[in-house]
């Protein structure tokens, strides 16, 4: 079992995780013309949560996760809301291409600093989008390693304005970020510390050509 595998069952007992889950939507809804027709991934979906938030405003989303138990928490909660337009899928983006359909808009919240290669998986995420379709980025901007502490072995966060650029050279525009979260956060007994999460947005070209897709 991964460390989420262990968490997912304890994972909606956290506010932090509702309340930043619920900004980052309210952020989407704002800057994103969602609609009915639109289909959604979200990736790194973890138990669900803005999944379920944003349902009512899509018309299919796949909660994509490669956390077993991650993604038997969201089945759990899939049949016990009688959502009709929820999926859980138990898939690994990181290390192996997904070809079985694409989307209108992908979005992803808090995962991208635990991904090993950020531009291979901005590619497969360029390829699952189909011309016109919406890429929403939420995560922490840089910090000292303090967030996760010393033993973590993702990124410190994320220049934006570099993330910013090698999204654009994947066919990509209208990219913009804000922050829209802080996470205040326990970083030990006697001390708490605020870290600021952005909410990035860019809209796949609709006749980009890359050797990468």
């Amino acid at each position: 079992m991964n460390e989420f595998d262990i968490k997912a069952a304890e994972w909606d007992n956290s506010p932090i995780h509702w309340d930043r889950s619920q900004a980052i939507v309210e952020d989407m809804i704002k800057r994103i013309p969602l609609n009915k027709e639109m289909t959604a991934l979200e990736y790194g979906a973890g138990t669900g949560i803005a999944s379920f938030l944003l349902k009512d405003y899509l018309k299919e989303i796949t909660l994509m996760d490669n956390s077993t138990e991650m993604i038997k928490v969201i089945r759990k909660k899939i049949k016990a809301s009688s959502a009709t337009n929820l999926r859980g899928l138990n898939f690994d983006l990181e290390h192996a291409d997904y070809s079985m359909e694409k989307f209108d808009l992908i979005f992803t919240q808090m995962v991208l600093h635990h991904v090993a290669d950020i531009q291979n998986v901005l590619i497969r995420f360029s390829k699952l989008l189909n011309p016109g379709g919406y890429l929403a980025i939420a995560d922490l901007y840089p910090e000292d390693g303090t967030f996760h502490g010393a033993d973590f072995t993702g990124h410190k966060g994320f220049n934006v304005e570099i993330l910013s650029e090698q999204i654009k050279k994947l066919g990509f525009t209208d990219v913009s970020h804000q922050e829209c979260y802080l996470i205040n956060k326990k970083i030990s007994d006697i001390e708490s510390k605020p870290f600021a999460v952005f909410l990035l947005i860019a809209q796949r070209e609709t006749n980009h050509y890359s050797k990468n897709q």
